[in-house]
């Protein structure tokens, strides 16, 4: 039965933002369980604002309610105030559109795309009634799903979650609930529902391998038992689904505040760091006439002001001029402006974003990555110090006064002197705004601390030690004194647990929930990470951290996620690991196809999808 309304009532007068916590937003979906096979809670493992800000979801949202069998509905992380005042009133955590409790769903399904959230898995499932262990659950509690970019190294949640959804999710989740539907319906025993979870192309269920080790007890990855196959291949959409036109406004300022739109899923760059370049391969495109029709539809169902054109690349997309005048000229007459959250470093880039912020020149952003040439080649990052030097001067000749840089350090190869780079090509755009723009401008600096992710060239490569990190963020900070400059960069702390979460094993499921048990709760959230609590569980554990981070790896060396598919081939990832130290380029994957494995994987696809509806020549 839902929570009744009164008791959430009077718990909402005692919490900070009660609004996140109400539900009823326009454009939200009830359905009459009476009617429903299966029910769906979409978790989300932060507040509110940050949930809301989530095309995924989103996505998962519209496509489940679309099925008249299904529903599904929202929950996210309560912050600590309403966590309290639910164990202090014994009131479970509830979905917004019917107040279910989680122990009454069907299915949980939380999305992972930070390490940071996983203590508040654990926390939403203890508040929601359902056993937090996996082990623990009974034929009649909810399947616990988890998909996500995390989900690419599942293993360090493989405790707490019955299913992994490797991929992407928009026919999985329809078939995961089909599964789950029927087996509620034969009364089937968790074992059986497990095997037929587990013949779902794509999807990871944990009980169903057993982890190994060597001589030496090392850990040497999972086996699997009879009836799981040896390796679980990522979906994949071989056309992106109609946007979601209709997506829940919530009452809350998010933190995008602005409708959403994906024009184009994958990236043909190849930036040798970047995870999501290889597990959202290939290349698809949202048509344009589609795109103009999605923000038409859009803006008349939110009323928002501002529509954010969402891709890894968006300036990458074919016809992406085109639509972005077609949708100012359509929408001009009512205030509605357009945002590119990811645009390239050129001249047209800064093109386009003339184009969108004629109304008010707040920052033009770039994101270089590293300093210096050499760093940036390492990288493949295939910018030249020329094309940023003239994308700023044509930034600054439209008027804009801030440029915004995001930069890296810790990433493989890097000296002293590369960081320095960093600080001359500062002081270098800062004298170049000045001269054109007859006034001081203001240059921001952003460092992030580069941890090597899963299913990237540079998952064998170590974390940078914590003096190494200190000692350059120190010289930038000497480097950059002056009003012009805003420097602002990463916390080692969450880097370190950031990194230790996404290249761990199954053996710290052990400590997360150790952690969790004794209070940790929003470790993104600096004035919540508590890292005493983590070193004295992984000490307690026996866990080495120093070896898992900061010991190098080999090609031979057995990698936790070695039994996730991305239908990228490792040995493409090798071998541009070993381009990265020798500072070769790899082309444009548009330009050049460089047989990475992808089209191999899918090649079924192929078979009745022109190549170049991949991304691929």
């Amino acid at each position: 039965m839902p929570v009744c309304d009164e008791t959430v009532d009077r718990l909402l007068l005692q919490v900070s933002k009660p609004a996140r916590y109400i539900g009823q937003e326009w454009n939200s979906i009830s359905k009459d369980w009476d009617t429903l096979s299966a029910t769906l809670a979409l978790a989300y493992p932060d507040l509110y604002e940050l949930g809301m800000s989530n095309l995924g979801l989103a996505i998962l949202y519209d496509i489940v309610n679309r099925h008249p069998q299904y529903c599904a509905e929202r929950v996210y992380a309560p912050w600590p105030d309403m966590e309290a005042n639910l164990r202090a009133h014994h009131v479970p955590l509830y979905s917004l559109e019917t107040r279910h409790a989680l122990s009454e769903f069907s299915v949980v399904g939380f999305t992972l795309q930070s390490e940071l959230t996983y203590t508040n898995v654990l926390n939403m499932l203890d508040l929601g009634g359902v056993p937090v262990l996996a082990a623990q659950r009974g034929d009649e509690a909810p399947v616990v799903i988890a998909g996500g970019t995390c989900t690419y190294n599942p293993e360090p949640m493989t405790p707490f979650v019955d299913a992994f959804a490797i991929g992407e999710g928009e026919e999985a989740i329809l078939d995961i609930l089909g599964v789950v539907a029927e087996a509620r319906a034969a009364k089937a025993t968790r074992d059986d529902l497990r095997r037929a979870l587990a013949a779902i192309a794509g999807v990871y269920v944990p009980a169903m391998y057993r982890p190994r080790h060597g001589a030496s007890g090392v850990y040497a990855g999972v086996a699997p038992l009879e009836g799981a196959p040896s390796t679980i291949t990522k979906r994949i959409v071989r056309q992106l689904p109609p946007a979601p036109t209709r997506p829940v406004v919530p009452h809350l300022q998010a933190t995008h505040d602005r409708a959403t739109i994906e024009i184009q899923r994958g990236c043909s760059r190849g930036c040798r760091f970047c995870q999501a370049g290889i597990v959202y391969r290939p290349i698809r495109e949202r048509p344009a006439a589609e795109i103009v029709q999605a923000i038409d539809e859009l803006v008349g169902n939110t009323g928002y002001d501002e529509i954010g054109l969402l891709s890894l690349s968006s300036s990458d997309h074919t016809d992406i001029e085109a639509i972005v005048q077609q949708a100012l000229d359509r929408h001009s007459h009512d205030g509605v402006g357009v945002s590119l959250p990811s645009l390239r470093i050129d001249s047209f880039s800064v093109e386009l974003a003339r184009m969108i912020s004629s109304r008010r020149k707040t920052g033009f952003t770039f994101a270089p990555e590293a300093g210096s040439q050499r760093l940036r080649d390492v990288i493949n990052k295939g910018v030249t110090e020329q094309d940023l030097l003239q994308t700023a001067q044509a930034a600054f000749a439209h008027g804009w006064n801030r440029i915004k840089l995001y930069f890296m350090i810790g990433l493989p190869t890097e000296t002293d002197q590369d960081v320095l780079e960093i600080a001359r090509l500062a002081h270098e755009l800062a004298r170049m705004g000045r001269e054109m723009r007859g006034r001081r401008v203001e240059i921001s600096i952003s460092v992030a601390t580069f941890v090597p992710k899963p299913h990237t060239p540079f998952q064998w490569e170590p974390l940078i030690t914590r003096s190494d990190a200190t000692r350059r963020q120190r010289l930038l900070r000497e480097a950059l004194r002056g009003r012009a400059f805003k420097l602002s960069y990463s916390d080692w702390d969450s880097t370190w647990l950031e990194a230790l979460l996404a290249r761990g094993n199954r053996c710290l499921g052990d400590v997360i929930y150790s952690v969790w048990q004794r209070g940790a709760r929003f470790d993104a959230w600096s004035e919540y990470l508590d890292v005493p609590l983590w070193q004295q569980a992984l000490a307690e554990a026996g866990f080495d951290t120093e070896n898992e981070l900061h010991a190098p790896r080999t090609r031979e060396t057995p990698l936790s996620w070695q039994h996730i598919d991305t239908g990228v081939a490792i040995s493409f990832l090798w071998a541009e690991r070993e381009c990265a130290l020798r500072g070769d380029l790899s082309p444009d994957c548009r330009e050049h196809c460089h047989h990475c494995g992808i089209l191999a994987t899918f090649a079924a696809e192929r078979s009745t999808v022109e190549a170049g509806a991949w991304g691929c020549p």
